[in-house]
């Protein structure tokens, strides 16, 4: 039987072993808190002295304000370590001053602890005004917090804020946790997605707050055992699983829990999307399970037709297959007269998805009050439905 490591159990597992470290103080290696001198070479000093020692490490920015350019830390490193953020650090504001999509970037470690309250601030504003990624495909995507190929990881009490896109990039990690994470950002800064995941097995997303102008958390290929609870979305688009099945070669999806969730004022509320005229691919077990809905569009939705932006050809169906779904105990209101959507291909329909328990109602223009639609699909149901889903595949 394959083992689960719960948020608490990491938790525990890394206070422990991060109790007693050394601490190495970026003031100590130059460092300025005048929120102009680049904190950059004092911080990666502090960084390579801590990653190679032998006993677990702490290293220190203090409260203040720091200017901080792009930078990488890089390991193995040879013991635990914690980068305890206490002030805030912020990005160069122009997009030009990057070479790479990466503000902060954490790779190749394994029991990396990131916390201390702090911010980290990617000064998007001038970003945000110059995106064009909605018609170019080559467009600059500055991150703000990437962590690549990281194991057995805490990232708690740290605020990420307005960041020039993504917010947090997690690729190819293993047994991950963000807990008391804060995302902030407005409604309308374009492409800022909360927390993306791709290509992972053991990610929690544990008692944090993401409002941003995209999917507060979206979930791409490859990613497995993902659960998310307690968690406050909105402004934003959303909690997605995807969107799938663009390019070739996409991994499966297989084990999402959504539970115990705010969504307020989003576009969309919980989502799985993949593309018309895909490659094939697979979602399986996801579930979402009490949930409250506050004014939001489109809260239960599946869209096999996702195509922003009309780049797509709509008309030649999704080839990736969706089975094992739940949508329970979800309840509050929608922003839209469809409450309920299901669009499912054509051609792979949609297998085993139950609708429990839900009451969404909605006061608007557009209707007297709730209703659903659904396509190519045929779901079950448990308990009570406002509005009453569709019990056949149109």
């Amino acid at each position: 039987m394959k083992l689960q490591i719960t948020a608490a159990a990491a938790l525990l597992l890394l206070s422990v072993s991060i109790g007693d470290a050394e601490v190495f103080d970026v003031m100590k290696y130059g460092a300025k808190a005048d929120g102009a001198t680049c904190i950059s070479q004092a911080l990666m000093s502090a960084w390579k002295e801590a990653c190679a020692s032998t006993t677990p490490s702490k290293i220190l920015i203090p409260r203040g304000t720091y200017a901080l350019g792009a930078i990488t830390f890089q390991g193995p490193c040879k013991a635990p370590l914690e980068f305890q953020l206490q002030g805030t650090v912020k990005a160069p504001a122009e997009s030009a001053q990057f070479k790479e999509e990466s503000w902060v970037t954490f790779q190749y470690l394994d029991h990396l602890t990131l916390s201390g309250g702090g911010v980290f601030d990617g000064q998007g504003k001038i970003a945000w005004s110059q995106n064009d990624c909605h018609k170019n495909k080559n467009c600059r995507k500055i991150i703000n917090l990437r962590f690549n190929f990281v194991t057995n990881a805490l990232v708690q009490d740290i605020t990420t804020l307005d960041s020039k896109n993504f917010h947090v990039n997690v690729l190819g990690c293993k047994n991950f946790t963000f807990n008391r994470f804060t995302v902030t950002a407005p409604g309308n800064s374009p492409n800022t997605d909360g927390i993306h995941i791709a290509k992972v097995d053991g990610i929690n997303i544990t008692d944090s707050s993401i409002g941003t102008g995209d999917d507060c958390i979206s979930i791409g290929d490859g990613s497995k055992n993902i659960r998310v609870t307690r968690v406050n979305c909105g402004p934003g688009h959303g909690i997605s699983v995807g969107s799938l099945g663009r390019n070739k070669g996409e991994e499966s999806v297989q084990g999402l829990w959504v539970k115990n969730c705010t969504l307020t004022d989003t576009q969309n509320g919980v989502r799985i999307k993949t593309w018309p005229a895909s490659f094939p691919g697979s979602v399986s077990d996801m579930h979402f399970e009490d949930i409250k809905m506050v004014n939001v569009g489109n809260p239960i939705l599946i869209d096999q037709l996702y195509c922003p932006w009309n780049q797509c050809k709509a008309d030649i169906p999704s080839l990736v297959k969706i089975r094992n779904v739940t949508f329970k105990n979800i309840h509050g209101t929608s922003s839209t007269a469809v409450a309920v959507k299901l669009t499912c291909s054509s051609k792979v329909p949609c297998e085993n998805v139950v609708v429990g328990n839900v009451r969404l109602t909605y006061t608007g223009p557009e209707a007297p009050a709730a209703t659903s639609q659904c396509s190519n699909v045929a779901p079950s149901f448990l308990g009570t439905q406002t509005p009453s889903v569709c019990a056949k595949a149109a």
